[in-house]
């Protein structure tokens, strides 16, 4: 039977002295719990010497803390100083650039006798100065390059290769050369140019300004088509500083053309047709980045070509048997202002397929 500290149904097994050792450091003796002194607040007391439960809040200040107001007149003062820096800043912003307008001069050449031809273009060009000119694109070739003082070598390629793009859109490209298509040529000029570009084909005039050819070589499609798709090129590209913001590429390339009569069958004879172009191209750093050129200066001798003939919207060749009507280049008013004056030249016997 168990004693007066044992549970009723006794000791537990498998434990040796019971739960009374294992928990003998907590549990209190009955000495301890007879001696405790045992005492129970009132509400009253209670009330009086312990906190409240609840935590009331402290009452909100009106108006803003004073981190506030040092952060609003930190911003204030600084917004300030930024306004008065900008009006009374030494230094400018840099004026935007303005493009100048190409200046175009376009010269034909009436022949000295009747346009030779063959119905072999490839005749034409065994006898020709063209003989050893390359095809199409081929024959424009990219110079050895190296950086200039301002501008890397990458740059100098980038401009070379975007100078290089306009000379065979606006000489080379079947549609172009049709007196069709313009859009290829366009997009690699400079926007600021846009506008005369597209006054020169709306309004074509031979004012040195605004002449669709002082952009590119097209043709009379009423009057001339390509007898031989391989045109010949020759010439050179140069790439030098202009100064510490601009570079300069200068394209001078003679370029022949096989021509016959539009409407003529396969039977008919096709001729020579020669154009000397020298662009001079401009280039800033967003040039070079957009791949895009200002075209400041084209120099174009065509021929043949009859003097009294207007090349300002395309050029009207003098095919096979023909032969330039006597006559000089329209008149020039000296006391009109803005105007080019009227040039033609003869094209030398030379430059013409021999027998």
């Amino acid at each position: 039977m168990g004693g007066p500290g044992d549970p009723p149904e006794g000791t537990p097994e498998g434990a040796p002295g019971g739960g009374e050792d294992e928990y003998r450091s907590v549990v209190f003796d009955e000495s301890f719990v007879r001696a405790a002194r045992l005492q129970e607040y009132s509400a009253r007391e209670r009330m009086a010497d312990h906190a409240p439960a609840v935590r009331r809040r402290p009452a909100l200040h009106r108006g803003l803390p004073r981190q506030a107001l040092i952060l609003v007149l930190l911003i204030a003062v600084a917004f300030g100083t930024a306004i008065y820096m900008g009006v009374r800043h030494p230094y400018q912003a840099p004026k935007a650039q303005t493009v100048e307008p190409l200046r175009m001069t376009v010269i034909p050449l009436a022949p000295q006798s009747a346009v030779p031809g063959t119905t072999d273009p490839e005749t034409l060009y065994a006898h020709s100065p063209a003989a050893q000119f390359r095809v199409g694109a081929e024959g424009i070739t990219l110079p050895a390059t190296r950086r200039t003082a301002h501008f890397s070598d990458s740059q100098v390629v980038a401009a070379l290769t975007t100078a290089k793009d306009y000379v065979v859109e606006s000489s080379l490209d079947p549609a172009v050369l049709t007196g069709g298509a313009v859009r290829s040529v366009r997009i690699l000029l400079d926007p600021q140019q846009l506008d005369q570009f597209d006054q020169s084909f709306d309004h074509p005039a031979s004012d040195g300004w605004h002449a669709a050819t002082g952009w590119l070589v097209r043709f009379d499609p009423s009057r001339a088509r390509l007898a031989d798709s391989r045109i010949r090129v020759q010439g050179t590209l140069q790439a030098a500083e202009a100064n510490s913001d601009t570079l300069e590429v200068t394209a001078d390339h003679t370029l022949v053309y096989a021509l016959k009569s539009t409407g003529s069958d396969a039977k008919a004879q096709a001729s020579l047709f020669t154009v000397r172009r020298e662009l001079t191209f401009r280039f800033d750093r967003d040039d070079l980045r957009m791949r895009q050129a200002k075209l400041v200066t084209s120099y174009l001798q065509a021929g043949p070509l009859a003097c009294a003939e207007d090349t300002a919207n395309a050029l009207r060749p003098l095919l096979a048997g023909q032969t330039a009507k006597a006559g000089g280049p329209a008149g020039t008013d000296p006391y009109a202002t803005g105007s080019a004056t009227a040039v033609c030249g003869t094209l030398s016997t030379s430059a013409q397929p021999g027998a």
